[in-house]
């Protein structure tokens, strides 16, 4: 009977260490990858919250396409009392690189103006191919008299882009937002009447 009450001590006591085993064992990916991302020795933890392409650190982006460069030109249109232009005219890039270019902006009133920026593509057929992941046209902006903005357009030119296109042109159209400036051109009013309508109900 005494030997019996043994084995089941020590069965008991087996079953805790296995139980303690699993326990640190299913804990241990967590702990290891708040461990990775604080110390930055894993590039995989640090992928998780860094934006492709914007660390020297992560590895390199193998949908890019080094055979092909693409130039991409950027221009700046101002239909009212801004300045507004980009920090670059050309830049080249690879197509499915991820790559930045900053725009200067400042308003030259006053008085507080509220504006925003409608983009195009040239050739047309780029467009659909130019992706923006972070683009300060996705949004209206208000800027006090004389001051002074620097926001960036993070993009990248799907691989997928025909080969026929070497060069794309980034054109935008600043505008204030229900001010007494002229209309942006009509090229742009089909691309804009989303933006108007959302104006016109604010």
């Amino acid at each position: 009977m005494q030997l019996k009450r043994e084995n089941f001590k020590m069965v008991g006591k087996l079953g805790v260490i296995v139980l303690c085993m699993f326990t640190f064992g299913y804990a241990l990916v967590p702990i290891y990858r708040a461990i990775c991302e604080m110390t930055g020795i894993n590039v995989l933890a640090l992928a998780d919250r860094q934006i492709p392409g914007a660390s020297p650190d992560l590895p390199a982006n193998t949908q890019v396409d080094y055979s092909r460069t693409i130039t991409v030109e950027f221009d700046a249109n101002s239909r009212g009392p801004w300045h507004f232009k980009p920090a670059l005219n050309t830049l080249q890039v690879h197509p499915g690189e991820v790559a930045t270019v900053m725009y200067e902006f400042q308003n030259v009133q006053n008085r507080t103006m509220s504006a925003q920026a409608i983009p195009s593509y040239a050739p047309a057929q780029a467009g659909a191919h130019f992706n923006k992941l972070e683009c300060f046209c996705f949004s209206q902006y208000t800027l006090a008299p004389g001051e002074k903005k620097k926001w960036p357009v993070v993009f990248v030119i799907d691989p997928k882009l025909s080969k026929d296109v070497s060069t794309i042109t980034l054109s935008y159209t600043f505008f204030e937002v229900g001010g007494k400036t002229p209309a942006a051109p009509d090229s742009f009013k089909a691309t804009s009447a989303a933006a108007s309508s959302e104006e016109a109900g604010a």
